[in-house]
């Protein structure tokens, strides 16, 4: 019963944190409102506090999800160890410098040893979900797909190659719209052989 009491009473406590914190970004963009000449009590905008912070909590839903959960399961398959890549995944995610969008599509790929169970297909970009609904910088994400691949699954290799627009070198600062960044991560024998990190990616770019 003390176990029950004590978890019941930290649920309520931290209920009752994020209800303050939630008040006090909604009072915060209220004032900034203000601040800029609008009126936050407008029809039009006597909504968007709390709009803006449930596209947050959604954007960065990640920060409660475990890529292990999704890579947990596998399945029997009768396999020779060849690589298994999903490719063109879509994703969106919030730059951790200026809390603006990027967006794109990512490679994934991994290589299990002959005879391993394998990830059910729509684990790979479901991964790629739990970190990129979290607040991110492009290179940190693709490595951090790559990683949580290949200490899940224990593959012979794994990898993850992103390609992405940035709203924050589009719609400020520099101001090039367009621009595509390319980042890269490679554990394992795409790593360190240069002949099978080719011929992933001609089997990405086929």
């Amino acid at each position: 019963m003390m176990i029950t009491t004590d978890t019941a009473a930290a649920d309520t406590v931290r209920a009752g944190d994020h209800d303050q914190a939630a008040q006090a970004y909604t009072r915060g963009i209220r004032a900034w409102m203000t601040a800029t000449g609008l009126d936050p009590d407008s029809p039009a905008l006597t909504d968007t506090p709390a709009r803006v912070l449930r596209a947050l909590a959604e954007m960065t839903a990640g920060y409660h999800e475990d890529a292990g959960v999704h890579l947990a399961r596998t399945f029997p398959v009768d396999h020779d160890g060849g690589p298994i890549i999903v490719t063109g995944v879509p994703f969106a995610s919030l730059c951790e410098h200026h809390m603006l969008v990027f967006t794109g599509h990512a490679d994934i790929a991994y290589q299990p040893r002959p005879g391993d169970p394998v990830a059910g297909l729509s684990k790979l970009p479901r991964v790629l979900d739990v970190y990129a609904r979290r607040l991110q910088t492009q290179e940190q994400l693709t490595r951090q797909v790559a990683t949580a691949l290949d200490t899940h699954l224990r593959p012979v290799a794994a990898a993850c190659v992103i390609r992405s627009e940035h709203g924050c070198l589009a719609h400020r600062g520099a101001r090039k719209p367009g621009s595509v960044m390319v980042t890269s991560s490679y554990t394992g024998a795409w790593r360190v052989d240069r002949d099978a990190r080719a011929e992933l990616h001609r089997l990405m770019d086929h």
